[in-house]
């Protein structure tokens, strides 16, 4: 799908300048908003659009009049918890340590990065392939130059480095066991009613179901444990070997692979 990137409805030479440092960093054609609506500009020009805004990154789909903007998601409630000394399965199931490094190859909303933040530590290291290369902008603009709303969560942010790839093809870059922890939680394996919050990245985030080459890849480069979530009724648990952790009453389940268990 075509994508043009442009203003927030009122702009400014702030904003006009990101939006086209943003259109020449992606390769995609800067237009001047004019004060058209973006409903006008998706019809106009047959088209996605981006918009820079004064604090953060908007993205609309051609269809839709939802943008996606960066949202820390369940991250946010999540670190509260866990700053106060609460469980949280992730952790449990990652087992990280200060000082380990974690690859997320599912990036999303990075909720599950963030919190994976907190285990590593500031010592530890963070990072996340996202394949669609607007969402991965988004993404680092948020996490590294602060373009998000969601300041109170800087320090964890700036632990995360996005990498504009798949993570298959990511994942080939890297040395045996260069990387503690591996962790995947492929989209759209079942839809999840509940889950309002990831409706407006369903046009944006790349659709991965789970390999073989991409489990075998994780495990070679993993150092201590891949780690999978998915749909408590999922086959991936058992075609693939994870152990599965039983959670009652959630429809997602943990499963893992130990490295020093696996062949």
């Amino acid at each position: 799908m075509k994508t043009i990137v442009t203003t927030a409805g009122r702009p400014t030479d702030f904003t006009k300048q990101l939006a086209k440092n943003a259109a020449e960093q992606l390769d995609l054609p800067y237009i001047d908003r004019q004060k058209r609506t973006v409903t006008q500009l998706q019809q106009q020009h047959q088209s996605d659009v981006l918009v820079a805004s004064k604090s953060r990154w908007e993205y609309y789909g051609q269809n839709s009049t939802e943008p996606f903007f960066y949202h820390p998601s369940s991250a946010m409630f999540r670190l509260k918890r866990v700053e106060r000394g609460e469980r949280d399965p992730l952790l449990e199931v990652c087992q990280l340590q200060n000082g380990d490094s974690f690859l997320d190859c599912t990036l999303g909303y990075a909720s599950d990065s963030l919190v994976a933040a907190f285990g590593v530590g500031e010592s530890g290291s963070i990072t996340g392939c996202e394949a669609n290369p607007i969402l991965a902008f988004i993404l680092q603009e948020a996490f590294q130059n602060g373009r998000t709303d969601y300041v109170d969560f800087q320090a964890y942010m700036k632990r995360i480095q996005v990498v504009s790839n798949d993570a298959v093809s990511y994942l080939n870059t890297l040395d045996d066991g260069s990387v503690d922890v591996i962790y995947m939680d492929p989209m759209f394996e079942t839809s999840i009613s509940a889950s309002v919050n990831i409706n407006p990245l369903r046009s944006l985030g790349v659709q991965d179901a789970l390999t073989s080459a991409w489990v075998n890849e994780a495990k070679r480069v993993a150092k201590k444990r891949v780690v999978l979530k998915a749909h408590f009724k999922s086959p991936w648990f058992e075609q693939f070997g994870f152990q599965q952790i039983i959670r009652p009453n959630t429809k997602f389940h943990y499963g893992f692979i130990e490295k020093s268990c696996s062949p």
